[in-house]
């Protein structure tokens, strides 16, 4: 029994004193296992693991299966060892199977986004190698390609596009798809690097563009283990959209880039409008005109092949308007296109009640919205010494409206009207 505790203690912690083992948290979806540091950053540190993780799976639509564990190593910065690096993934193969450490330096100054990015790529690297446990010892791993983390990160919510949006505007040559794939990143200076985002973001966006784009974009992820030296011809294989001319649909989607401006927020009345456009579910049936459905409706039955269809294109439409929708109602539209993904596989378990709760939050956060924007309205109208000018014309109208009332000239008038000049003086 001892010579096994010491051998998983060899394995697993070789960094670590075997009679002191360090304090740890477990994630709540428990595949992250975090050392080190106190309670409070250990929790910081999972609570961002996790939330990498779901805007990854919403980004695919997929379910969490993972297998492989990840271990995330905290340890402070160190005066002797100023060359240790904020974030450094390690993942090899042992006897046991596949091994993921995330070692992160912390500090005051620490690159909170270099330690998201780590995050992701251990993720995956989990999902590329999650059915293939059996690797020999000493296999050389192939790392997600860096479009495909760059590209990721921009579409998460809360990642601000513009800047890219403009980097790609302000360029003039564009790279061939052929030329970008083939890029390094890592030896780019800060502009080209903004530039590498911009371009992997637009890719990203271009695969995930079709209605099964996300399904084949989650495929090309668990292939990689086996992808080859021409990464052109390893997106041609899986994306069909880039089979009859890839360079032109690469340059389109370059181009529908540097047009589009729904990077920028919405605001909470607009996300509104266009959320209550987006859960009219429109199914069409052969012969009929389309029929306007709502979700409430089509959770309460079986939906027709039609309707299912419909859902899951409703289901991508609400992936894409969470990137744009304004902060506060991104976790509504984000559990509503669960729930379409949910009924457009068939799925209606629980699916009432849950619709229920969340329409319920959903009105309660409207009121509450309606009643902040009252009271803002009301302080820049009252208490504001300087005016945003929105209310000009509402009160221009409002003067215009009273009728003109001719001012009185008597001696009375005149003197009350100089001793009142003369007080406010």
């Amino acid at each position: 029994m001892k010579r096994a505790a010491f051998l998983i203690c060899v394995v697993f912690a070789p960094h670590m004193f075997c009679a002191a083992p360090q304090e740890r948290s477990v994630s709540p979806s428990r595949q992250f296992i975090v050392f080190g540091a106190d309670a409070v950053l250990r929790g910081a540190v999972s609570d961002a693991a996790e939330r990498t993780k779901a805007n990854l799976l919403a980004l695919l639509r997929q379910r969490d299966n993972w297998t492989v564990p990840i271990v995330l190593n905290l340890q402070p910065q160190q005066a002797n060892l100023p060359e240790l690096a904020a974030a450094e993934l390690r993942f090899s193969q042992t006897g046991f199977g596949l091994k993921l450490q995330l070692d992160v330096t912390f500090s005051q100054d620490l690159d909170v986004s270099l330690v998201e990015r780590e995050l992701l790529r251990a993720i995956l690297l989990e999902m590329i190698y999650r059915k293939r446990p059996q690797l020999a010892a000493g296999t050389a791993f192939i790392e997600p390609p860096d479009w495909l983390i760059d590209g990721t990160l921009a579409l998460a919510p809360g990642h601000d596009r513009g800047q890219l949006v403009e980097a790609l505007t302000a360029t003039g040559n564009t790279p061939t798809l052929e030329k970008f794939l083939q890029q390094r990143p890592a030896i780019l200076d800060s502009a080209g690097r903004v530039l590498y985002r911009a371009y992997s973001l637009a890719l990203v966006q271009m695969l995930l563009e079709p209605k099964d784009g996300a399904a084949r974009l989650a495929q090309y992820i668990g292939r990689l283990s086996d992808a080859s030296n021409d990464p052109l011809t390893d997106l041609k294989a899986q994306f069909p959209l880039l089979r009859s001319d890839a360079e032109e649909t690469w340059q389109s989607s370059l181009h529908q880039l540097r047009n589009f401006q729904a990077y920028q927020l919405l605001t909470f009345a607009e996300s509104e409008r266009r959320l209550g456009e987006l859960l009219q579910v429109k199914a069409s049936e052969a012969n009929r005109p389309p029929k306007l459905t709502s979700v409430a409706e089509l959770a309460k039955r079986k939906p027709s092949a039609n309707e299912k269809m419909a859902l899951n294109n409703l289901s991508h439409e609400l992936l894409v308007f969470v990137v744009q929708a304004n902060p506060v109602l991104r976790p509504i539209a984000r559990e509503y296109g669960e729930i379409a993904a949910l009924l457009a596989r068939g799925k209606r378990r629980g699916i009432v009640k849950r619709l229920s709760r969340l329409e319920t939050t959903h009105k309660q956060l409207a009121s509450r919205m309606s009643d902040i924007d009252d009271y803002m309205n009301w302080f820049e109208a009252t208490q504001m010494k300087n005016g945003s000018g929105n209310f000009t014309d509402y009160l221009k109208a409002i003067d215009q409206s009273q009728p003109s009332i001719s001012k009185r000239r008597d001696p009375l008038t005149v003197y009350v009207d100089a001793l009142e000049d003369q007080l406010e003086n």
